[in-house]
């Protein structure tokens, strides 16, 4: 697909490696619907951006809201081609721990933001894409999806989260082949440990001791590696059904 005939939804588009998505995107001269739920940092993005973007609030697991952001989304633009699920949490929580056994509500709240919020927004976007009309390459859409290393070598503590993570990864071959005959892609990105928000509260001691785990480059990833390979995911169509680790070559030991 052409870069330039993308208009596509990015969740958690307001920070990290939605943002990164977002502004490559618009560099290289498509669209973008940023979904997030923050307000502030989503309409600081608009206002520098520009016309090219439009921001809307939506939690992931909300149909109505989901829906909606569509809905709007396809008013601005006038349809949908391309969606990037970047929206996730992350929690650290032993199994068994020193206040007791994992809780019940944690483990439910990263399954329901990370895995079922990312279906929730494929299922009804893929509805929408069917609708367009494909391209010379028979293609009406591109959907990437976020995993993590850890769906693949999760730390103690990380139960949740590669069991959130793994979900993502393992749906990508399924949905790949059943939304082929609509001519929609989907693919999933496998980032190792990148400078996003969720590593902001760490010291820049712990942030260079993660870097120097990876074997090269011997540092964190930057957002906007995440952002590029996701454009060359959107302008090469055999890319599909596949998760792509984008990791410098780092595997996670037990803790």
């Amino acid at each position: 697909m052409d870069l330039n005939d993308v208009i596509a939804i990015v969740t958690g588009g307001a920070s990290g490696l939605g943002e990164a998505t977002v502004r490559t995107i618009v560099s290289r001269g498509g669209k973008a619907v940023i979904a997030d739920r923050d307000i502030e940092k989503g309409e600081k993005l608009v206002q520098e951006l520009g016309p090219q973007v439009l921001f809307q609030e939506a939690d992931v697991t909300s149909e109505r809201e989901v829906d909606h952001m569509i809905t709007l989304a396809l008013e601005k633009f006038g349809l949908i081609n391309t969606v990037i699920n970047c929206a996730g949490i992350v929690i650290a929580e032993k199994v068994v721990g020193k206040e007791g056994p994992h809780a019940l509500a944690s483990f439910t709240k990263v399954i329901e933001v990370n895995l079922i919020g990312t279906f929730n927004v494929i299922r009804l976007a893929a509805k929408r894409m069917e609708e367009n009309e494909p391209n010379s390459e028979g293609e009406r859409g591109v959907i990437i999806n976020t995993a993590s290393i850890a769906a693949f070598e999760g730390q103690i503590g990380q139960a949740a989260y590669s069991a959130s993570k793994g979900g993502v990864a393992s749906m990508t071959l399924p949905l790949s082949r059943e939304l082929a005959r609509y001519g929609i892609r989907v693919m999933t990105i496998a980032p190792g440990v990148f400078e996003t928000p969720m590593f902001e509260i760490l010291p820049e001691s712990a942030k260079q001791a993660l870097g120097n785990l990876t074997p090269f480059p011997n540092r964190l990833g930057k957002p906007w590696e995440y952002g590029k390979l996701a454009v060359s995911i959107i302008e090469n169509v055999m890319l599909n059904g596949e998760v792509i680790r984008l990791d410098g070559a780092i595997r996670m030991q037990p803790k």
